[in-house]
Order: C-alpha cells, then structure tokens, then sequence
C-alpha cells in the first residue's frame, strides 16, 4: 500500500469512499511523458493541481485536490523543481511533492582545474545562482571563511544541488570535503617528510596531479618530489611553467617559458611553489603524504602516457635522448596535464 494512501485512509473512509475506489482512482497509471514542474514559493496545491491538468498530466485538478486534503496535505507543497516520468500516479505525484523530491543537477569539478576553470564551470551550472560572479578572489575567500589560496582549495567530485542553490554553497561543500580527505592523510603521513603543514602536502599534491594522469604512477613521482626537496635540489616540473605562463601557453614549452619570471616557476626558484596550481585528487593527496620510497630524481615522459624514472642525471639524459630527442622512436607527445620531464635543463 502507498505511504501516502495509508495514511489518510481513516480521512477516505470518512469522507464516504470506499477506501478500495479511491485507492483505484489515486493509484491509476498515467502516461503524461516526461514533463517538468518548477514550483516557486508560495504555489499552492491548487495551483499546481491546475498546472498538472493544463498540461495533460491528470484529468481533473478538482480530484487532485480533494485526494491532496483527504491525505492531510492540502497545504503541503514543498517548492523545488520536479520531474515526473511514465508510468506516474496521482499518489505518486502527490507524494513527490510533500516530500521535497526535487530534481537534483550534477556540477563535476575536474582534478588538474585552476579556480578559473572552476569558476568557469559554476557559471555554466543549469539552475545555479552564481554569487561569485564579477567578485575578487579576495572576495570569495571572505564569503568561504578563508584565509589560504583559493587555488587547489576544493576536492573534484561530483556534487548534486537544487534549483537556486548558490555557487558559494557548492564551493563550501566541496572546501569541507578536501579539509576531511587532507586531514584524513595528514594523520596517516609517512615519517620525515620535507612539508610541515597540510598546506604544503596539497601545493605538493597539486604538483603530483598535473604531472600524471597514470594513478600508478602518483606515488612514485611524490617520492622523486620528495627527494628532490630533501636533497635541495629545484623541482623542475613543468605543470608550474604553464601555471606561471596562463594564458601565454600554446601547448608546447619553449626554453624562453622555462624562464619565465614567476614565483611558481620551478625552473627558477628552489622548493615548493606559494600555492596549489589545481585541484587535487584523493589519489594525489595520499601520494603526496604516502610517496613511494625511491633512488630516483629524474622522470621523463615516454609519449605514451607514462614516464621512465632514473635515479642518476647519466640516465636521465640517456632516457631524454630516447624519448625525446632519437627520431627513431615514437614522437613524445606534449602531456594534457602534466611535464615532460624533470631535471632537463637544469641539473643540481
């Protein structure tokens, strides 16, 4: 028996039906294709009731009305907006709608993006209120309660919202659940590890994520990281070039670009870069706090998704010439993601 028609059967009795007619009148299947209802504030039964005969999905509003106030919920509507598909009911209906099943939208926040990318997309959400629009970054940090970088500040998933909810509130869900992710891994951090803070295991992880897309390979580039920092040698990583460079980068590194004047700039300055330069996935995260225990300093990408380690520069310029320079073998192809290689240019 429907949930709704148990309930108010006592009130169908009363009201001098027979519980078995109404129930055979409320519980009848209707055909009416898939249609939409958007109910603001203040739409009241009836008027949604009429909505729902205007447009062919019930025969009578009249009816629709008497069954909602038989079942006690004459005032019940919960705003929202609602879909109803084949086969629905007008018990169905009816209780969709007291009980708030509204249409949920997905918005996917992409492991890699910058806070651009990410507010590129809260923009282009269906149904989304975009209250960060035309605001600084210094802005959206004072409406989130933030004081670090908004850069790499939210986890990537898929997160669901209603008709009207506001960017900041799905930013704020998705800040909570990297501050639980991050936190979680920071108690379970290896030992002696170059970064002090969660702060720096995520600008360390963001490295991590743009440099791979193979989750094979994650914890093994955080131990070449790792060693690096330890050893005090220059990171070196492309993603930060590109990050630095914005929109100057086409595609393709030049020796001028590993050059380039910035903080992030890897190639130039020693140690982690001041923020995250993306959004870092749970995999990242962990690498970044559980990397692989390694001899290898050098990584250079084999133009086939991959990267091959080395643990000396006489290696890494034996795999460069490999993959890089010998025209014999398959062209390397310039990673979506992530660097080419890692301790090229500038050995240390």
């Amino acid at each position: 028996m429907h949930p709704l028609f148990k309930w108010g059967l006592g009130a169908l009795i009363l009201g001098g039906l027979s519980a078995a007619g109404w129930y055979l009148l409320a519980d009848r299947p209707l055909h009416p294709g898939p249609k939409t209802f958007h109910l603001p504030d203040g739409t009241t039964m009836r008027t949604f009731a009429k909505q729902l005969q205007e447009r062919h999905v019930i025969d009578s509003a009249n009816a629709f009305v008497a069954l909602a106030e038989l079942m006690g919920e004459g005032r019940a509507l919960k705003t929202g907006v609602y879909r109803f598909a084949d086969p629905t009911t007008p018990l169905d209906i009816l209780h969709t709608v007291v009980t708030g099943q509204v249409v949920e939208y997905p918005l996917t926040l992409v492991p890699g993006w910058t806070f651009h990318e990410v507010r590129q997309a809260l923009a282009r959400a269906p149904h989304l209120s975009d209250d960060i629009k035309g605001q600084s970054h210094a802005q959206v940090r004072a409406a989130l309660h933030m004081h670090a970088s908004l850069e790499g500040a939210f986890f990537p998933d898929t997160y669901y919202y209603t008709y009207g909810a506001t960017a900041t509130s799905v930013l704020a869900r998705a800040r909570r659940r990297l501050r639980t992710v991050l936190g979680n891994d920071w108690l379970t951090r290896a030992p002696h590890l170059p970064v002090r803070t969660p702060q720096q295991a995520l600008i360390l992880a963001s490295l991590i994520e743009r440099e791979t897309a193979k989750a094979g390979e994650r914890r093994k580039i955080g131990g070449v990281f790792v060693n690096r920092l330890r050893l005090g040698m220059r990171l070196e990583t492309d993603p930060t070039v590109i990050f630095s460079l914005g929109k100057r980068y086409h595609g393709v590194i030049t020796s001028a670009d590993l050059a380039f004047p910035s903080p992030y700039n890897t190639y130039l300055h020693y140690g982690l870069p001041p923020t995250p330069i993306g959004l870092c996935s749970a995999r990242a995260l962990y690498a970044a706090l559980h990397p692989d225990k390694t001899r290898a300093l050098y990584f250079v990408a084999t133009g086939r998704g991959g990267h091959v380690f080395s643990d000396t520069l006489q290696e890494q310029d034996e795999a460069i010439r490999k993959y890089e320079l010998d025209s014999t073998a398959p062209a390397a192809v310039p990673k979506p993601r992530g660097a080419r290689r890692i301790g090229q240019d500038h050995a240390n």
